[in-house]
């Protein structure tokens, strides 16, 4: 993140001969929009007069209050490398208010904003490092996408059985001119799966970061005559795509989640954390697992949690600690998929977190032993649960978690919970393939 001056945007884009800035926003579903203006009118961007409809948006606003206005965030510009050096285009990532400045509530930005304040409060800062998977498939000869690969690549595989290593790399490549961080790229287990993992930044950053990442890899490979999808599970019998979400909690400069003197090197607060992502996960999941397709990738066998635990030696559970000790002391949550939004989902995970911490929810006993090897009955006397097992489970989870409930506010709670229970009935009421082959000869 830059601290960019509105004169320092200004004098870049002149002597960078940027012709068009493009002014973005994310929807309550985490689908990214924007609206294009030229560099004449980037003054009045930056005055936040740019104005849209609202009610164009699905669960923004009705027609009787359609009027919107964007807030660029100047930290946030960029110049798009993939498109052309003469009349360049740059992006700033934009704020949702009313036309008197007020922040709009159902922007899932403003959303994250609010609880990293909270945070602030109490004198924390979150800070936050995604690991983003990711499919390349095959496009038809339309351009369409589709589920279709001759490769047969699996974990840190390379070329040239890792068809998708160039493409993987030039959006490595794109990320970095757009002044990210990437830490790490490789192949995933599943063939044409793929995660890119970039440097951990504060909340508001990363999830930014998210947004700018998919944009990325989706026009990169379409460039590549593939196609980049953040569908949670797109084919039966692989992997599915997660998208871990690594935390910690920093106060005056250091690590709260550090502690050197306790046997797995973790603080009182980072239990609490724990205890509070547990007490909350059944009522985060349908923020974190937003559709029906992402329930099928939290199914036993494919490394994808299913089961509310917690363990510093293996990674069945939903929350996993990583070996790495001092300032890299951190919280992985595991059941987060790349199709979430990314704003939503860190600020429901940041607000079970202070839940925790402050009402000092402590965390059930680790378990250290693989929890899908576990029969029923060994779970149920540990008290194991499971995560929500569709879609329909998760929204009515969500309607008894007032916390959760809060963080949206009510007016995207009430949108997108109607939102999703349509797509649940849409696909409720669809006769699949499965059935088909399933029952279509036998009965």
């Amino acid at each position: 993140m830059k601290n960019y001056t509105r004169q320092d945007i200004l004098r870049i884009a002149e002597e960078e001969d940027v012709e068009f800035i493009r002014l973005q926003f994310t929807d309550m579903f985490g689908n990214l929009k924007n609206i294009a203006v030229t560099a004449n009118q980037l003054d009045k961007a930056l005055d936040n007069k740019c104005m849209f409809d609202g009610s164009a948006i699905d669960g923004f606003v009705g027609i009787e209050e359609s009027d919107m206005c964007l807030h660029p965030d100047p930290s946030t510009f960029a110049i798009l490398p993939w498109r052309p050096q003469q009349g360049k285009v740059a992006r700033m990532l934009c704020d949702v208010c009313h036309p008197d400045g007020r922040p709009f509530s159902g922007d899932p930005r403003y959303v994250l904003k609010r609880v990293v304040a909270e945070a602030k409060e109490l004198g924390y800062t979150f800070e936050v490092g995604p690991e983003c998977e990711f499919f390349l498939f095959n496009t038809d000869e339309h351009a369409r996408p589709t589920t279709e690969t001759d490769e047969q690549a699996s974990y840190f595989d390379i070329g040239p059985l890792d068809g998708g290593e160039n493409a993987r790399r030039d959006i490595v490549m794109v990320l970095e001119d757009m002044g990210m961080i990437i830490e790490a790229s490789h192949h995933e287990m599943a063939p044409v799966q793929h995660e890119i993992d970039f440097r951990y930044d504060e909340a508001l950053a990363t999830a930014d970061n998210i947004m700018t990442f998919k944009l990325a890899a989706r026009t990169v490979a379409k460039r590549h005559g593939l196609h980049a999808t953040f569908m949670p599970k797109p084919k039966l019998g692989v992997n599915g795509s997660g998208m871990h979400i690594n935390m910690s909690l920093h106060k005056d400069g250091k690590n709260l989640f550090e502690d050197k003197a306790d046997p797995n090197g973790l603080s009182r607060e980072a239990y609490y954390f724990i205890g509070g992502i547990m007490r909350h996960i059944k009522g985060m999941a349908a923020v974190t697992n937003p559709l029906v397709n992402s329930y099928k990738r939290l199914v036993p066998g494919f490394a994808a949690p299913v089961y509310i635990a917690w363990s510093t030696t293996n990674r069945s559970p939903l929350i996993r600690i990583p070996a790495a000790c001092g300032s890299g002391t951190r919280i992985e949550l595991r059941s987060p998929d790349s199709a979430a939004n990314p704003y939503l989902t860190l600020a429901v995970c940041l607000k079970a977190g202070l839940d925790g911490i402050v009402n000092r929810i402590e965390p059930p006993e680790s378990v250290d032993c693989n929890i899908y090897n576990m029969t029923d009955e060994e779970r149920k006397a540990l008290n194991i649960e499971h995560l929500p097992g569709t879609l329909l489970e998760a929204l009515e989870e969500l309607k008894k978690d007032q916390l959760i409930l809060n963080v949206l506010g009510e007016h995207i709670a009430e949108n997108y919970i109607a939102a999703k229970e349509d797509e649940w009935q849409r696909y409720r009421a669809n006769v699949s393939e499965w059935e088909i082959q399933e029952y279509l000869y036998r009965y």
